[in-house]
């Protein structure tokens, strides 16, 4: 038998393979290679239409002229298969993941092939961490998900976090809450189709309902998880009792149900290095007057009557004819004014208070996710003696990327900074 174990991917004839490069998020996370990649790294589009492949490299800078073109379909699997064995990392771009991804996932576990890919799809990320995690162990993938707005920010500012107050001394993190505290930008039709899609099946099937209600329901080990009681990951939070600075009340998050499991992921596949009584939430702000408790207070409906809206089907039908497409975005001067600014507080079991920051510019959905999902690659294709110890898996962006996507990112213009406060 060929082998084609993680250790011989360096010998591979591509770096990186843009799959899903004529979709909108695609191309411009190919667009964002085009600029910032390294002069010699091998990359090819991937995609299952050659006339559009062909159309979209023709719009890329000049560097990208050479680049290879590869046709596979989400459902040819032997296609996906040769398309995983000739590079170190594949990025995909195609969602639903629950749809599109689940045989791209499992053919570059089973090759020793790098994976990353944008997906806030709770019930997706659990089934590929079911159906590949100890494959991908065996083989020393690492099968990245979530590494673009999902969940690069959250993931990396507590890794952040952790990381300077395991340098000071300062004990574990206990309670750790995430606020966006400003960002601008639009939402992505893909975002929207991912939705629709976990929504129909936690309405038809019971068991994927309590799945994805559990706040562990992305951990390695359910059944080993610190008991911390009732976590509500989609709270109304009063500033000070995040830290003493902040002023006002937090409105619920809308990726908060995503992105804490996510979080706690990376905490249990490390060991539980942030601590047992790591606890984790995600709000943001909504402004400090004294109107701002009726303001979170409102936000919290709104996503409630949203997500059951979607629920429904007549009110769905309606949503569906003002509510962003599959492949459509947002313009170029929109993306490039778009920015978020995250702030992540703790209290530390020494009873000393941190604060990490990850902050960008450009839409946080568009180009600052195009930035992310572009340096994950590159880090796992070129930095192999940066990465983390932790070997194959289905892993989180800090568990499997850690230290070399920070430096990258930073690199890149985005801010990454932690300190007691």
């Amino acid at each position: 038998m060929t082998d084609t174990s993680h250790t011989s991917t360096h010998d591979r004839e591509l770096d990186v393979v843009v799959y899903g490069a004529t979709g909108f998020v695609g191309a411009l996370t190919a667009e964002y290679l085009a600029n910032h990649a390294p002069a010699d790294a091998r990359i090819a589009l991937a995609g299952r239409s050659r006339q559009k492949l062909e159309s979209t490299r023709s719009g890329l800078p000049a560097r990208a002229a050479d680049w290879e073109l590869v046709v596979a379909d989400a459902d040819d699997e032997a296609a996906l298969t040769e398309m995983a064995s000739r590079t170190q990392v594949v990025i995909t771009t195609v969602g639903p993941y629950a749809k599109f991804g689940r045989t791209l996932a499992h053919v570059c576990a089973a090759g020793g092939t790098d994976y990353v890919d944008l997906t806030g799809e709770v019930l997706f990320a659990r089934l590929s961490a079911d159906e590949n995690h100890e494959l991908a162990r065996t083989t020393g993938a690492r099968i990245v998900h979530s590494c673009g707005f999902d969940s690069v920010p959250s993931d990396l500012g507590v890794h952040a976090l952790y990381s300077k107050v395991n340098g000071d001394g300062a004990g574990d993190l206990t309670d750790t809450t995430l606020v966006v505290t400003s960002m601008s930008g639009g939402v992505s039709g893909g975002t929207i189709d991912s939705l629709r899609g976990q929504i129909d099946e936690i309405t038809k099937d019971r068991a994927a309902a309590k799945m994805a209600a559990s706040p562990y329901s992305l951990s390695p080990d359910r059944s080993i998880e610190p008991d911390l009681g009732r976590q509500n990951d989609m709270p109304l939070k009063k500033g000070s009792d995040i830290h003493p600075s902040l002023k006002g009340w937090k409105a619920p998050f809308v990726m908060a149900s995503y992105n804490t499991r996510v979080v706690r992921r990376s905490n249990a596949l490390r060991g539980y290095a942030y601590g047992k009584n790591f606890r984790y939430s995600e709000v943001m702000s909504v402004g400090s007057s004294p109107a701002s408790p009726v303001i979170a207070g409102a936000v919290l409906a709104g996503l409630g009557a949203f997500v059951a809206g979607m629920a429904f089907k007549p009110t769905r039908f309606l949503l569906d004819k003002v509510l962003p497409k599959p492949g459509d975005g947002p313009s170029e001067k929109t993306r490039q004014k778009g920015h978020f600014t995250i702030d992540i507080y703790t209290t530390t079991s020494t009873d000393e208070h941190y604060v990490s920051r990850v902050k960008a510019k450009g839409d946080p959905g568009y180009a600052a996710t195009a930035m992310m999902l572009g340096e994950s690659a590159l880090a796992l294709a070129l930095d192999r003696d940066a990465l983390p110890s932790l070997g194959g898996g289905v892993l989180t962006p800090a568990s499997g990327i850690g230290d070399a996507l920070v430096d990258r990112l930073r690199g890149a213009g985005m801010e990454i900074t932690a300190r007691k406060v």
